[in-house]
């Protein structure tokens, strides 16, 4: 059997697999890539099997494969669906002229940065997109003291979205995080704060992103 060059968990998702079921192969499927599946437990490498046996087949050569674009890609949707829910939600709906959520002009952002770059997304790269997690709150964290607070529930959506269907998305903040403050920048200080999120999220995905090693586009334009 082939090997996927990355994890097809939303086919699992499709097919009907429990959210459990899922987390358990996307969780083998990085553990193989890294270390071999020769230091799999018997079990995990018979579950890894059934799922892929699941699986439709896909061409063993590059042709005729259909490859996902950037924004189909889980990572980037993850950030847009959690991005969507903050636009959408009444405190975002009823901010005044000029003001918008931290958070949301940071994940706008990052989605900025990510379309000028074009990563690959595969699983080098989301395994470093995991580094953004502490960053992202450290830079929030510096805007807070002067912003108008409110309150947002961060795990809603995802909540509502297991609801409807399974998903190994993960909470945006981080399981068991309940922090609810919502920073509200307005005027110089929001877009301050964009053209500063903006530097600093070229200048970490740039660095950090193995697919982007060898890239030879420039800084992104200022927001």
């Amino acid at each position: 059997m082939v090997k996927d060059e990355i994890s097809r968990a939303e086919e699992l998702q499709a097919l009907g697999w429990t959210a459990e079921d899922v987390r358990r192969y996307e969780e083998l499927w990085e553990y193989r890539q890294r270390w071999g599946a020769i230091n799999l437990e018997p079990e995990d490498r018979a579950f890894l099997r059934r799922a892929e046996a699941a699986l439709p087949k896909r061409p063993a050569s590059g042709k005729g494969a259909q490859k996902k674009t950037l924004q189909e890609k889980s990572h980037y949707r993850w950030l847009a669906f959690h991005l969507d829910a903050m636009k959408a939600s009444p405190v975002e709906q009823d901010l005044a002229e000029g003001e918008a959520g931290a958070w949301r002009i940071l994940l706008e952002q990052e989605l900025r940065v990510l379309d000028h770059y074009e990563p690959v997304l595969g699983l080098p790269d989301t395994l470093k997109a995991r580094d953004l997690q502490p960053l992202r709150e450290q830079w929030i964290g510096e805007v807070a003291g002067d912003a108008r607070l409110l309150e947002f529930d961060f795990a809603a959506p995802l909540e509502e979205l297991r609801q409807r269907e399974s998903t190994s998305w993960k909470p945006l903040r981080g399981e068991g995080n309940d922090d609810r403050r919502y920073p509200v920048l307005a005027g110089e200080a929001a877009e301050n704060f964009r053209r500063h999120i903006h530097q600093e999220l070229a200048r970490q995905i740039r660095a950090s992103f193995p697919s982007l090693k060898d890239s030879g586009k420039p800084e992104p334009p200022a927001p």
